[in-house]
């Protein structure tokens, strides 16, 4: 029967979101180590406070398991020369095993005969083990950024100021960065004091006495259901953001809600506002009525003490006060000058060092919307909104309030523009054409927003390919896949038709002039593939075999939404009795189809199998042709190819291809490249696996 296990690292307040990362890696870790060292365990579990992070370990063994290993070394010829007298090579591989050539033993395999030293260790005790086992799970904890203090050399997020290790009651002598454990713990900062814990299997229960839940989910539900009473006691509900709300969770150790009030003049600033200024800036949570309005109260979590919460809201009442002060003032000096006003001082901000201001920017996507306009088949009315949304776009980037509230950008162009007395299809354009900025998000309302989103996106796009700086491994600083997959997106999802090579070029257009020596085609090649990238993974994501995404996106990707329609179709039709029957007519005519014959085989010198053969595909080629470029009717097309399997066979069944006669044997290869050729329309068959 083991003991459980408890290891505390006291740091001084650790940020939010490196603290989640570190509870799942000192579990990971911590089970990795204990299965290296030998010693079994029944579960582990790991909790993560601003000031700790803990990990305990239940019915840890007293013992490391004996180890029995039979390692293989050299072959036989290898270890002993002709004489019998042991090698080098034997010599070494024993001495590397702790053994002597004699404890060697020899064994036939499949692979011939070969030396084995038999490794027999007996498990040392659990208590003799676990202080280095610890001290290695705590230095292998891997932070994106990490500090040293004092005189030492370890790194850690934080100053590490105290570590409790604890088997059963009994105190390990683990050390790290000169530190060495006690069964002394440190509570809440300002409820409670230094504290000895009695055992690992109490940590939880002790913590609590201390002022400190160290589990982060029971502090999350203790946070929501006191966010949702204290908001239900005013006859509303809390407005609470998953990313705001994660953050707070650990940020506190024994959170305690209250209510604030502020100025209800400040709810005449847009809500966005207001909610940026209390949620980002301060961690607070707005709260709204039954229907929705934002009231002028927000809800406080703080780590203080309980009895003082009326004293600690009052200091928050003074700080948003203020925050909202500068947030009115912004609002209104922007609403001094119209949003048409602020296009010029674009001209001034650089968009890249290589490819112009954000002023030139906005001036290419304005050629580029209307340009996407024509070919989606936008209406006069529509192309307008687009065209005007694209000119006003990034104006609000110079305003007051987005320089002050950065994440506001489009959100604050809406506000000036409908200020402004701007069509409100324009001011929706302008908030919109950020979208989608992550998986998920959703797609600009309208066929003018999405124009300008798309011009937005493909210029910058065209601009950094352009200049050779496309995404590299990892590396990805102008977030372009992110982009490409929101242009996919509001294509394929967003019911936009556009030619993606089409609109490719049409965007580089735009850096002719900026960029020097700028190849059109050749840069519109490279992102080509760069986008097929992005559309194979989308289809794969969406449950589709990848070898039916390649074999299709070989013939057809530069219309995203007609790829997606090919794919789906082949993939149900693959697994039906026609598809198999076109499956069998594809391979039979691939094996043997050579390009170097050509595909316009002489009638005159076929008999009357290959007549056949010819007169079917004849028709089929006339009714593909139909059904994919004119009606896109894919399940109907590959149902007339697999109609091609009966003459097909009956051809190699009655047929010599390879006939000695060279001429009727390139004239009978040439008829299985028509064939090959009108296979190949819908996808190349031969990236097909199985």
């Amino acid at each position: 029967m083991g003991r459980d296990l408890l290891l505390e690292i006291g740091v001084e307040e650790v940020p939010s979101a490196p603290l989640y990362d570190a509870i799942a890696q000192l579990k990971a870790r911590t089970i990795a180590a204990l299965e290296s060292a030998r010693l079994s365990y029944d579960e582990v579990q790991t909790y993560g406070s601003p000031r700790r992070l803990a990990v305990i370990a239940t019915g840890l063994a007293e013992r490391q398991d004996d180890l029995s290993l039979k390692v293989k070394g050299p072959a036989i010829r290898a270890a002993f020369d002709t004489d019998g007298n042991p090698t080098k090579a034997a010599e070494g591989f024993a001495r590397s095993r702790g053994l002597t050539v004699g404890d060697l033993v020899r064994e036939s395999t499949d692979g011939g005969e070969y030396v084995f030293a038999v490794v027999e260790e007996s498990g040392r005790a659990a208590t003799d083990v676990l202080p280095a086992v610890l001290a290695g799970v705590i230095g292998d904890i891997d932070w994106a950024k990490s500090m040293r203090w004092g005189s030492g050399s370890t790194s850690f997020i934080r100053p590490v100021r105290w570590l409790v290790a604890l088997y059963g009651n009994e105190v390990l002598p683990v050390v790290f960065a000169g530190i060495e454990a006690t069964d002394v713990t440190y509570g809440h900062r300002f409820l409670s004091k230094a504290a000895a814990l009695s055992s690992a299997s109490k940590y939880v229960a002790d913590m609590y006495q201390l002022h400190v839940l160290v589990n982060p989910e029971e502090r999350a539900a203790l946070i929501r259901g006191s966010l949702e009473d204290a908001a239900a006691a005013l006859g509303a509900k809390p407005v609470v953001p998953e990313k705001t709300f994660a953050e707070v969770v650990n940020l506190v150790e024994f959170p305690t809600v209250g209510v604030g009030h502020f100025d209800e003049a400040f709810l005449a600033v847009p809500r966005e506002i207001v909610e940026e200024a209390m949620e980002s800036h301060q961690r607070y949570f707005p709260m709204e009525s039954a229907d929705g309005a934002l009231l002028p109260n927000f809800l406080v979590v703080h780590n203080g003490d309980p009895a003082r919460t009326d004293a600690i809201v009052a200091g928050h009442e003074r700080v948003i006060r203020a925050r909202l002060a500068d947030a009115a003032f912004f609002y209104r000096e922007d609403l001094t000058r119209p949003l048409e006003a602020y296009v010029d001082d674009l001209a001034a901000i650089a968009f890249h060092d290589r490819l112009g201001s954000l002023g030139a920017k906005v001036a290419r996507a304005e050629a580029l919307v209307i340009a996407l306009a024509d070919e989606a088949g936008a209406s006069a009315e529509e192309t307008a909104y687009a065209v005007r949304g694209a000119h006003l776009a990034k104006a609000d980037l110079v305003t007051h309030a987005v320089i002050e509230f950065t994440s506001l950008q489009g959100v604050m162009g809406y506000h000036y523009a409908k200020a402004a007395g701007e069509p409100v299809e324009v001011a929706e354009a302008i908030l919109d054409h950020y979208r989608p900025r992550f998986a998920g998000d959703g797609l600009p309302r309208s066929l003018a927003g999405k124009i300008v989103s798309l011009a937005d996106k493909l210029d910058t796009i065209a601009g950094v390919f352009a200049i050779g700086q496309g995404p590299t491994g990892s590396a990805d600083p102008y977030a372009l896949r992110r982009s490409a997959i929101g242009i996919l997106t509001m294509i394929i999802d967003g019911g936009v038709r556009l030619r993606l090579d089409e609109a490719v070029a049409s965007a580089l257009e735009g850096f002719e002039g900026v960029v020097e020596g700028l190849d059109i085609k050749a840069v519109g090649e490279v992102i080509g593939t760069f986008f097929d990238g992005r559309l194979a993974v989308m289809l794969r994501d969406r449950g589709f075999e990848y070898d039916e995404v390649d074999a299709v996106m070989a013939v057809a990707s530069a219309d995203p939404a007609d790829t997606v329609h090919r794919v789906k179709a082949f993939a149900g039709f693959r697994r039906s009795d026609a598809g198999r029957d076109l499956s069998v007519a594809v391979k039979r005519v691939a094996n043997l189809a050579d390009p170097a014959a050509g595909d316009t085989p002489d009638r005159g010198m076929m008999g009357p199998e290959e007549a056949a053969l010819a007169d079917a595909l004849e028709v089929a080629s006339e009714r593909v042709r139909a059904l994919i470029a004119v009606d896109r009717d894919y399940e109907s097309a590959l149902a007339a190819l697999a109609e091609l399997r009966a003459p097909v066979d009956s051809f190699f069944e009655t047929v010599l291809v390879m006939d000695p006669d060279p001429t009727l044997r390139l004239n009978r290869l040439a008829l299985l490249n028509r064939l090959a050729k009108l296979f190949g329309q819908f996808a190349d068959f031969e990236k097909l696996a199985g």
